[in-house]
């Protein structure tokens, strides 16, 4: 009887933390706006293994991450760096649009930023330059693709399992790399 009620305590223990942390992985101190960036569930232990036994190669990965009205792409880091040492990027597209080169105002899903959040394979280089982003007063190097290829369209969170995204405010910084403004 006494390890019949002791499992049955252990039970009902593990059930309130998995309440509890649901409860908390959704925003961090944001606006109603605020969500989550969903997809996977995924601890920052096996992330960092993930990424430590991606494939490498002459590309990047790289997650687009969309705010209304700034023009920066998103987040792209090298093969096994983590996600802490991407950096925010201006696209350059001479040679290639980027994949979501669509109307502010078209259908959800064939709209300029439909592709939030998804992560990319991206061939091209940096051009070297730093390019003003007026709308988010950030100086941020300019990315040259040849090409992408989408990898997940639900990675889940990026820096931190907390990461909450905003659509219309820039929530997700990459606090391990500074950004430069004016």
């Amino acid at each position: 009887m006494h390890s019949f009620i002791a499992r049955g305590l252990t039970v009902i223990a593990s059930a309130l933390v998995a309440i509890n942390l649901t409860n908390c992985a959704g925003t961090i101190g944001g606006s109603g706006s605020s969500s989550s960036l969903g997809g996977k569930e995924i601890t920052a232990e096996q992330r960092q293994l993930d990424i430590l036994t991606e494939p490498t190669g002459d590309f990047y990965y790289a997650r687009r991450y969309f705010v209304s009205k700034t023009r920066f792409w998103g987040y792209v880091r090298k093969p096994r760096q983590p996600w802490s040492e991407a950096k925010l990027v201006m696209m350059n597209e001479s040679v290639r649009p980027q994949p979501d080169r669509l109307p502010e105002d078209g259908p959800s899903n064939a709209r300029h930023g439909y592709d939030q959040n998804y992560e990319y394979k991206l061939t091209g280089s940096y051009t070297g330059r730093k390019i003003y982003d007026p709308a988010s007063n950030l100086f941020l190097p300019e990315f040259k693709a040849s090409g992408y290829q989408v990898l997940d369209r639900a990675p889940g969170w990026i820096f931190s399992p907390r990461d909450n995204y905003d659509p219309y405010k820039i929530t997700l910084v990459n606090k391990n790399v500074g950004l430069t403004t004016r």
